[in-house]
């Protein structure tokens, strides 16, 4: 496909204007207060951000919404991605992993999804007092191998202790940098009719794991946390689609309804996609079920979703499969021209029901 095909920035820009111009007034923070919610990934986050952050830091990078910013510095030619992310799981060790891997690929993840190769981080580290030494060795050790695995070097960071009971034990916040890809030309506002949704695998891993750690739940399972890095397998997709993937992202707070619906309201689209086709395992189905849970709705920390071009879907999922972390991936939608900023499913039994993003969130502190 041609790049006069693709947006470019000032087109993706304009349509963003359009579409935040389109909701003015329906983001607007109504609280008195921060609430669990704020913090969900959802509904309630995307008001915090749009009725407070975003008019007042408002500018050209910023107002893109990406994973990370992406920009030229002092007018080279040369892009960077850059991005920053805070960590306040409970508990801070869950079936297949602990706030530290969390961190890690969380922010490995962010670069990678903007179309960038991960290659240093910070990690700033807020500590309760009273927390014990040999516990922040394990989570440090957990950084440094996920770091290592990753190939990203940790290079700066700081470290504050506070009064004990004031920080719930340990709460980590990391940034990092990466080169962007010449051939990467993903937006948030590039999905265009036609194209086709990829997921890289199950969803919902992750969120039931946390909950069922935190709650101690009596369902027998071995689910685990997903939790893991994706640059390989971004890298195996840009490698073999190029500039045909218009929209990437790692879906963790709120889930595939939360990244589907931020494209959809980006982009000017509607989506569909098709219920038994989205990868969901049996397990976290039916904790789901039981909980009252939409799998769709719950975080990931090692799925990408992905748009690529019309006519390109079987490729990318050739490519993803044969990627680390990509073996169960599935294509599982489409791009619509309408209805527009709509997101909905293609129940099994025929029928069709709207994907919105959660208010808030059934599972608080994941992430």
């Amino acid at each position: 496909m041609s790049r006069s095909r693709k947006q470019t920035l000032e087109e993706a820009m304009e349509r963003i204007e359009k579409a935040k111009e389109s909701r003015k007034g329906s983001r607007s923070v109504r609280e008195r207060n921060v609430t669990l919610s704020h913090g969900s990934g959802g509904k309630a986050t995307h008001d915090l951000i749009e009725g407070i952050f975003a008019p007042a830091f408002a500018n050209p990078v910023l107002d893109l919404m990406g994973d990370a910013a992406v920009f030229a510095p002092n007018g080279t030619g040369e892009r960077i991605a850059f991005t920053a992310d805070s960590f306040v799981v409970t508990p801070l060790f869950f079936p297949g992993g602990d706030i530290g891997t969390l961190a890690v690929h969380g922010t490995v993840n962010d670069l990678t999804v903007s179309g960038a190769t991960p290659s240093h981080l910070s990690v700033s580290v807020i500590l309760e007092e009273g927390f014990p030494i040999e516990t922040l060795r394990r989570i440090v050790d957990s950084m440094t191998e996920a770091a290592a695995a990753a190939s990203v070097a940790i290079v700066t960071g700081d470290t504050k202790v506070v009064e004990r009971g004031k920080a719930d034990g340990l709460y980590v916040n990391t940034a990092g940098v990466g080169a962007m890809r010449p051939d990467a030309a993903v937006s948030p506002a590039g999905a265009e009719p036609g194209d086709r949704i990829l997921v890289s695998g199950p969803l919902g891993d992750h969120g039931i794991a946390i909950l069922m750690a935190r709650e101690e739940l009596a369902i027998e399972s071995d689910i685990a946390s997903d939790t893991a890095p994706l640059h390989e397998l971004a890298g195996a997709l840009f490698d073999a689609l190029r500039e045909d993937v218009h929209c990437l992202r790692d879906a963790t707070r709120g889930g595939l309804a939360a990244a589907l619906n931020e494209f959809a309201a980006a982009s000017g689209v509607g989506i569909a996609i098709e219920e038994e086709a989205v990868p969901v395992r049996r397990d976290v189905r039916g904790a789901c079920e039981i909980l009252g849970i939409d799998p769709l709705q719950i975080a990931n920390e090692g799925k990408l979703v992905a748009v690529v071009a019309e006519g390109r879907a079987r490729e990318a999922l050739e490519a993803m499969r044969a990627a680390p972390h990509g073996g169960e991936a599935a294509i599982v939608g489409e791009v619509l021209a309408e209805p527009a900023e709509m997101v909905f499913v293609r129940t099994a039994v025929g029928g069709k029901r709207v994907l919105d993003m959660l208010v808030g969130d059934a599972l608080p502190r994941i992430c």
